[in-house]
């Protein structure tokens, strides 16, 4: 099975490799799942199957983290977070480094991802494609959380608002992030009357990190980030500030979420849930590298609610999943 997305320039982007194992479709109710998944609930997330046959128990549990900078950063990152979840699932865990949201997407599509965090515009494909159920984000201390998207460029580019881009090529990340591609594309759409080819060349760099170097160095002219990708490697003295200028700050949106593939055997995704909420900030490699945005927690949340604003942006791109 290939995964497919239409954009809005109505091209199509393959993002999937074909699965060796075909699963027939389910006769159930499933809104716009896929058809090898069932809603029964109406939580917009595939149902775990209640044949115990049809359910993952395996002794080695792998995580991916959404694929926007150095894989090698965040395997240390997330290191102290992955013992505790070994110790509350009883079970090894193993840091897989996705090099893109396709990969990450297909490798829980295809059974060989249990755990994830996807990034804001990848939940969606996630969700209705290869079965994610995610349920909790990293929040602050005081339950706020989210970031935004910004539309960068450098001091000299001769682009001092969005209309300048005009004639010029801006660089998005990958066709699945909202804050690399889809807001900004509905955004330019419906603000600024602005279509790719039409009115700029669109390029794509792969990730924020690409995007965000590519125009302190003058490689771009201009692209859409998140800024909490930003905050991160000013803190880490990847760019400075001096090298960029943002010329658009959107609303807030909210940020990668966290969660386990649907047919895990429910004791055990109890096991991972409880994990996240019972984590320890304090003192760990995960704060270490976080606490850059002003994160502190996991936060509870639910895809039907906190996602529907990333929904509304994928209807205003006509954007639309195929899962076969």
């Amino acid at each position: 099975m290939k995964i497919m997305t239409t954009l809005l320039s109505g091209a199509a982007f393959a993002i999937g490799a074909t699965l060796a194992i075909p699963v027939a479709a389910q006769d159930c109710e499933r809104g716009d799942l896929d058809t090898r998944f069932c809603d029964t609930d109406g939580d917009l997330l595939a149902d775990t199957p209640t044949d115990p046959a049809q359910q993952l128990d395996p002794s080695t549990l792998i995580f991916a983290y959404t694929p926007v900078e150095d894989p090698a950063v965040y395997k240390e990152a997330w290191s102290d977070f992955l013992t505790h979840l070994e110790a509350e699932t009883g079970k090894s865990v193993v840091f897989f480094p996705v090099q893109n949201n396709a990969a990450q997407i297909e490798a829980m599509r295809s059974g060989r991802l249990h755990i994830a965090g996807f990034n804001t515009g990848s939940n969606p494909l996630a969700v209705n494609c290869a079965g994610f159920k995610p349920f909790t984000i990293m929040a602050a201390a005081d339950g706020s959380f989210g970031y935004e998207m910004e539309i960068l460029t450098y001091p000299g580019s001769g682009i001092e608002k969005v209309e300048d881009i005009k004639g010029k090529s801006l660089a998005f990340t990958s066709p699945t992030s909202n804050s690399g591609f889809k807001a900004p594309s509905a955004i330019l759409k419906s603000d600024f009357d602005m279509l790719p080819d039409r009115d700029f060349e669109p390029v794509y760099s792969g990730k924020h990190d690409n995007s965000i170097l590519g125009v302190a160095n003058k490689d771009y002219p201009a692209a859409s980030i998140a800024n909490s990708v930003l905050a991160r490697m000013l803190e880490r003295d990847v760019v400075s500030e001096d090298q960029l200028v943002s010329i658009y700050k959107s609303q807030t949106f909210p940020t990668t979420g966290y969660g386990v593939v649907y047919n895990l055997k429910p004791e055990l995704q109890d096991k991972i849930r409880n994990a996240f909420f019972s984590f320890d900030w304090e003192g760990t490699s995960l704060q270490e590298e976080f606490e850059k945005n002003g994160e502190a927690q996991f936060l509870e949340m639910n895809y039907k609610d906190f996602w529907d604003v990333i929904r509304k942006i994928d209807t205003a791109n006509n954007v639309s999943y195929s899962c076969q």
